[in-house]
């Protein structure tokens, strides 16, 4: 279910622009002005109104700075267990000095479209670290197919099997073993793992971490400090990646 964003209004919309402009590093012009006390809603409106006039192009780069810092404080708790991955549970160069987290559902359609993108990502950054949390939301057989992912993992196994579970086009207890044969698996080792505790806890840290990015869906993404959700792209994922890198 989506929940539509109300836009604010009167000294809502006030206090959205002056946050925005004090984010741009406008504090100073306020200050300047020796502004009328806030209770004055009209004389602080007119002000406002007048300086975003005479200079517009202030406003995508404070709400681009307005974003990135309200990322940082949602990621400031969570960021070391976010890109910690389950042992194994990794796309791309495991010792890669940038790191991408990618939450997904192996039922989830828009992930499956995001995977040639994640794969022509990884191939043109030799240091990129995919860092994949296991999300299974979706259907009643996401959570069967996540969890032989992680036994998958535990082999040594998981690019195999996360190729082969979303190729097989539909989520079924037969998929899910199919996918397992085709990974290679020890099957009888994985359904043990899969089963295991600290899988399940696995899964219920991701949704939690999810929960506290404010992930309502798959797939979704943390680059640095950016939080990205849906099928964005190659190009986007790219400029995520290059915005992460360390300089």
């Amino acid at each position: 279910m989506t929940t539509r964003k109300e836009s604010p209004s009167g000294s809502g919309r006030i206090a959205l622009i002056i946050a925005l402009m004090a984010v741009a590093g406008v504090g100073g012009w306020f200050a300047h002005r020796q502004l009328a006390p806030a209770s004055d809603k009209a004389a602080v409106e007119q002000i406002v109104r007048s300086y975003i006039l005479k200079h517009p192009e202030i406003l995508p780069e404070a709400m681009e700075n307005l974003q990135r810092n309200q990322n940082r404080g949602q990621l400031a708790a969570v960021r070391a267990p976010v890109n910690q991955p389950f042992p194994g549970a990794v796309l791309g160069n495991p010792r890669g000095s940038v790191t991408l987290v990618e939450f997904t559902d192996y039922a989830c359609g828009f992930c499956r479209k995001s995977l040639g993108d994640l794969d022509a990502l990884v191939k043109a950054n030799p240091d990129l670290r995919v860092v994949v949390r296991e999300l299974p939301i979706i259907s009643p057989q996401s959570a069967p197919a996540a969890k032989m992912a992680l036994a998958a993992a535990e082999q040594g196994r998981y690019a195999q099997f996360h190729q082969a579970m979303f190729a097989a086009g539909q989520l079924d207890s037969a998929a899910i073993d199919a996918a397992a044969r085709a990974s290679g698996l020890d099957l009888a080792r994985a359904r043990k793992v899969a089963a295991s505790a600290p899988v399940a806890q696995e899964l219920q840290r991701n949704l939690a971490l999810a929960q506290k990015l404010g992930f309502g869906g798959t797939p979704s993404w943390v680059a640095g400090d950016q939080l990205i959700s849906g099928a964005v792209g190659f190009d986007k994922l790219a400029e995520a990646v290059k915005a992460a890198r360390p300089s």
